[in-house]
């Protein structure tokens, strides 16, 4: 009797370690066990979500937005399309609503949401700063209305926006929507340059890829002036970054000579020199402090260039 205990003691302990084999070394049998339970119990289903993403991760659908009527153009409506990466994107340490109901709308598939993050059309699910810069303006008394058309795309270089890249085709038909809509974009805010850091973009390959993109824009109706942010900071591994930044590098380089080059290119916020580390909650994104920043320095950018076409 103790014999067969023992010996039956023995067999379960191996078949025991020979399952934790099996199933971590995807060895016979559990691989063909595994799949045996998928077709009798059935793949256990996805966690319902509010959210819903295209098939680059753009979000394109929250249960949780407000649908309202566009609200018309006027001359004192901002229309902006925001492209860029990350920190153009709803990845922001911050969420933001309206402060003035369908006054501040974000545009999107030919249809206007109350702006509350995250907003329809960029990546990810988190703040972001540009819905605060829509109540900024507004409280300065320098517009009645504004309008946020976001295109932005969590990681994405320059070269994916630029003619050819997979991104340039969802710009033409953003700025197709906001045409059918009745809107004359007034601005462009572009945010990004961390991407191409990391990757080596030289600075001359960085200016001829933003181009084509301003290509694309003009050919497409655009006009509004291209504001290129001074952005090429994100730190540590977990972001993609380097673990310490050089304010003088290649994007920079590009960014400030494209500033300067005239075809309605004109110089962006800062947001390398303007945010301390306490602005950016995991060293590359813009935390609680740093939209306060950044949507202050935008706003304080728009309003100065309406007074200078103004007294024109």
């Amino acid at each position: 009797m103790q014999k067969t205990t023992a010996v039956g003691l023995a067999a379960m302990i191996a078949m025991y370690f020979l399952g934790g084999m099996s199933a971590r070394h995807e060895i016979f049998p559990w691989p063909q066990l595994s799949a045996l339970r998928k077709m009798v119990g059935g793949e256990k289903p996805a966690a319902p979500s509010r959210y819903t993403f295209d098939d680059k991760e753009r979000l394109i659908g929250d249960e949780s937005k407000t649908l309202v009527n566009c609200p018309p153009q006027t001359d004192r409506t901002a229309v902006l399309l925001i492209l860029g990466q990350s920190n153009a994107a709803n990845d922001g340490g911050q969420r933001h609503r309206s402060d003035y109901g369908a006054r501040v709308v974000n545009a999107f598939d030919k249809r206007c949401y109350i702006a509350a993050s995250p907003l329809l059309g960029s990546t990810d699910t988190k703040g972001e700063y540009w819905t605060l810069l829509a109540n900024n303006l507004i409280a300065s008394g320098q517009y009645d209305s504004v309008i946020l058309a976001p295109l932005a795309y969590s990681g994405s270089e320059v070269a994916r926006w630029a003619t050819g890249g997979d991104i340039n085709p969802v710009l033409v038909d953003t700025v197709k929507e906001l045409r059918d809509s009745g809107y004359r974009i007034t601005s462009v805010l572009w945010v990004q340059g961390e991407k191409d850091l990391v990757i080596g973009t030289t600075a001359e390959a960085y200016q001829e890829r933003f181009m084509s993109m301003v290509d694309t824009l003009r050919q497409h109706g655009v006009q509004a002036p291209v504001y290129i942010s001074i952005a090429s900071k994100c730190l540590e591994p977990s972001n993609g970054g380097f673990k310490e930044h050089i304010p003088d590098n290649a994007i920079v380089r590009a960014q400030l000579a494209l500033s300067k080059s005239g075809h309605g290119i004109r110089e962006g916020v800062n947001s390398d020199a303007l945010l301390d580390g306490e602005d950016r909650y995991d060293d590359c994104h813009i935390g609680g402090t740093g939209a306060e920043k950044v949507s202050r320095a935008w706003m304080n950018l728009l309003r100065g260039d309406v007074y200078l076409e103004s007294s024109r």
